[in-house]
């Protein structure tokens, strides 16, 4: 089942459940998933759709902005509001694979810069373009950059 009809089906059960917190986060996830729809028809993409890689890609931006939000509302004593975006985190993470460990991070790393034959700063694109294909979702892609700088530095 593809990513889009998994989030339909939790939207019409959580519908049916009256579960109002976990419908307003899965509505904004399908609200996502529209907007990127719109997105690419209006590129002129006509047959274009979202692809599971896009969704993943949308929910772990989603996971993020609430990560700060929450970061952001603990440091001014908003504690209601801050598990609120927990909450919301919560529900994202359900349809996101796995995350890789540290570890499991790190050979994934080694593998993507021997599969293109990295040997320098200047391939370190190539490297993270096979990491994203391959991990998205999966992993933070904003401390993986940092990682393959210094293994390719």
């Amino acid at each position: 089942m593809d990513m889009r009809s998994r989030v339909m089906d939790a939207l019409k059960t959580a519908m049916k459940a009256k579960d109002a917190e976990r419908l307003s986060t899965l509505r904004l996830i399908n609200a996502a998933i529209k907007d990127m729809d719109i997105d690419l028809r209006g590129k002129g993409e006509e047959d274009a759709e979202v692809t599971d890689a896009d969704v993943l890609g949308i929910l772990g931006k989603m996971v993020k902005q609430r990560q700060e939000s929450a970061r952001a509302y603990e440091e001014g004593g908003r504690l209601e509001l801050a598990e609120k975006e927990l909450a919301e985190i919560s529900v994202i993470e359900e349809f996101l694979p796995r995350q890789l460990s540290a570890a499991e991070t790190a050979r994934a790393v080694e593998a993507a810069i021997a599969e293109v034959g990295a040997e320098s700063i200047r391939d370190m694109g190539k490297v993270m373009g096979v990491l994203k294909g391959k991990y998205t979702g999966q992993m933070d892609f904003g401390k993986v950059g940092p990682m393959v700088k210094a293994k390719l530095g």
